[in-house]
């Protein structure tokens, strides 16, 4: 006569930390679907962000405003790990940023200082920048962030970089408030 059995895991284990904890992801998505992630997203309550910025566009019979991603092809959410199958789920993400086949959480505080930054200040894209002089913000909107200073029509500013997704923004910033790192 045969048996079976089943396995059972008891309540009283509590699952790895890594899996419960919220952090923040980059999802790489399809070309030109970052709003529609966006909007699928918030369908399935998954806390996401989408910085945007605003650009001219011109056609040939006119021109508009439009709004624009800040990182094309780059959706940040907020999720523990466990939940990332809600994300990839949605058709038009291609992956969540990962190395070496682990999913890489953006660096701690980096999407909220992104935030308060954008809240403050214009950005626009700017190209991915990896060597250059560094700065740290130490006072204003942008405190605590790190970058390359540029000058741009006579304005300053600081070029923030994530490194996970190599992408770069630039940010308006007083010269008064950056002061150099030491490498």
């Amino acid at each position: 006569m045969a048996t079976t059995q089943t396995l059972t895991y008891p309540s009283s284990i509590p699952p790895e930390p890594a899996l419960i904890l919220r952090r923040w992801y980059a999802a790489y998505t399809l070309p030109r679907h970052e709003k529609l992630v966006t909007h699928q997203l918030a369908q399935k309550s998954v806390e996401c962000y989408l910085p945007l910025y605003e650009a001219i566009h011109r056609w040939k019979d006119r021109r508009a405003r439009v709004q624009m991603p800040l990182f094309p092809g780059y959706v940040f959410v907020q999720i523990p790990l466990s939940e990332r199958l809600k994300v990839l789920e949605i058709a038009s993400v291609l992956n969540i940023v990962s190395f070496k086949g682990q999913a890489a959480p953006l660096p701690e505080g980096e999407i909220e200082a992104l935030r308060n930054a954008l809240g403050y200040r214009k950005a626009e894209p700017y190209p991915y920048l990896a060597v250059g002089r560094r700065v740290h913000v130490n006072a204003g909107p942008l405190q605590g962030l790190e970058g390359i200073v540029v000058r741009r029509k006579g304005d300053w500013r600081i070029v923030v970089t994530l490194d996970s997704i190599m992408q770069s923004v630039a940010l308006e910033v007083d010269s008064s408030d950056v002061e150099l790192t030491r490498e």
